[in-house]
């Protein structure tokens, strides 16, 4: 067996058996590593470098937290979310309830996709936005992983399939120079026109998914308990009640500034920092406790942090090992002359070789330099490699427990402690997008 094949299958194994992620990523490093015939203190020299590539997110995460925190403790999100429920009538049975769900859903899917194509903050907006929205949606009965799904699907297939913001960086900075690059020898040209044109199938295999996920596997409620997200002085609902004019214009002021300053540095530190400077100096909640308010945000975000570290070590001695290009070889030789075998374990391979690095940005150099001059020599069009590279490098964002695009969506819906990372983000994810992932992917493989 190859020994990324066996690291990600102790790792799912493992978080499938809810083991901690981060013991489960630590101790599959371990075996992985060893089983590729590596000396224990190269994979500590490996998995100790990597660490410090998840380092910034990681802190990142720990700083918008502690705004989130802050804003709660503002009491602002009591404020909105008990005047919703007044206004609708949430805690009774009817249309409403429905109404204001799928209106919930689609302002989290457009937030989700402008944070990738239109203000390009990413999974910054997660912790800020989703965890005041949490009140809203326990009295709306809304599953979790629903929302999961929702703005998983909003943070991963929009950039695949749109040029724009973090579309063009993905689409014709990552995926069509590598693919260029890596078919220059071969005759392989491909056109910018011809990316966005060939993962349209694969993400709509995405699109089919969440709607799987809206109208059929997630349409039952779930109930869930009010939990506050800070302790102070004052309970939030004291907060609301007391909360001036002038204050509530410091806290829209605060939510501007800190997507701004994001924007104008690259930094979602600063723009967290900001935030919170800001919601200090409003007088929402008293000086001393600012302290514990901090502490409290990031202690909420600490394992989301801490998972990311460690997955970025991980993925660090996996590449270390030089196993990739054995798996890639040894699947061609399972293979023979099957064109339609041939997609399918080009799909598979891509799907394990992402799950363990997490981030479709990182592993489209990795993938395109042995898939080109594997799906060249099966006779594949260039139309068809562009969906067999990119839909293999989508399969990690999509479903894995170490990419941001599951651990954003549970920093935010965990917020209360009620939503656990592997059996309500990952799994929802994997089974409504990286199955579509895998059959329409191999479809646009066959069609194109």
């Amino acid at each position: 067996m190859n020994a990324i094949v066996l690291a990600i299958l102790v790792m799912v194994g493992l978080s499938l058996a809810r083991v901690s992620v981060v013991f489960a990523l630590i101790v599959a490093t371990l075996i992985g590593g060893l089983y590729a015939g590596m000396p224990i203190g190269e994979i500590l020299d490996a998995f100790n470098e990597g660490l410090g590539n998840g380092a910034t997110i990681a802190l990142s995460y720990a700083v918008l937290g502690a705004f989130a925190v802050a804003l709660s403790r503002s009491g602002i999100t009591e404020l909105l979310a008990s005047r919703a429920i007044r206004r609708f009538q949430l805690d009774e049975s009817g249309g409403s309830r429905r109404t204001v769900t799928y209106t919930l859903l689609a302002a989290l899917l457009a937030a989700a996709v402008s944070s990738q194509n239109l203000i390009p903050v990413h999974i910054a907006f997660i912790p800020v936005l989703v965890p005041p929205l949490l009140k809203l949606m326990n009295h709306l009965k809304l599953d979790r992983r629903l929302v999961a799904c929702v703005i998983t699907f909003g943070i991963t297939a929009p950039y695949m399939l749109l040029p724009v913001g973090f579309g063009a960086i993905f689409l014709n900075d990552i995926l069509l120079a590598n693919l260029n690059e890596s078919g220059a020898a071969l005759g392989l040209e491909v056109t910018r026109q011809m990316v966005p044109l060939a993962m349209a199938i694969p993400i709509g295999g995405m699109a089919l998914g969440l709607a799987v996920a809206v109208f059929w596997s997630y349409r039952k409620g779930r109930n869930y308990e009010d939990r506050e997200l800070a302790h102070g002085d004052k309970s939030p609902q004291e907060a609301a009640l007391s909360l001036a004019g002038w204050q509530k214009a410091m806290l829209v002021i605060s939510l501007v500034g800190t997507v701004t300053v994001q924007l104008m540095t690259g930094s979602m530190v600063l723009g967290g920092i900001f935030g919170f400077a800001l919601l200090s100096m409003s007088g929402v909640f008293r000086w001393h406790e600012q302290d514990g308010i901090f502490t409290e945000g990031m202690r909420m975000m600490a394992l989301v942090g801490f998972i990311m570290i460690s997955a970025a070590g991980f993925a660090s001695v996996m590449q270390a090992s030089g196993e990739v290009e054995g798996l890639v070889a040894s699947s061609a030789e399972l293979i023979g002359d099957n064109k339609g075998l041939a997609a399918l374990i080009m799909l598979l391979v891509g799907l394990f070789i992402t799950m363990g690095i997490g981030s479709s940005f990182s592993t489209i150099p990795i993938i395109a330099s042995l898939y080109v001059p594997l799906a060249l020599s099966f006779g594949f069009s260039p139309m068809a490699t562009v969906a067999l590279v990119g839909t293999a490098a989508a399969l990690g964002d999509a479903g894995s427990p170490a990419s941001d695009s599951t651990l954003g969506p549970t920093a935010g819906l965990n917020a209360d402690g009620q939503h656990d990372h592997i059996w309500d983000s990952v799994v929802p994810t994997f089974l409504h997008y990286n199955i579509p992932l895998i059959v329409f992917g191999w479809v646009a493989a066959m069609v194109l």
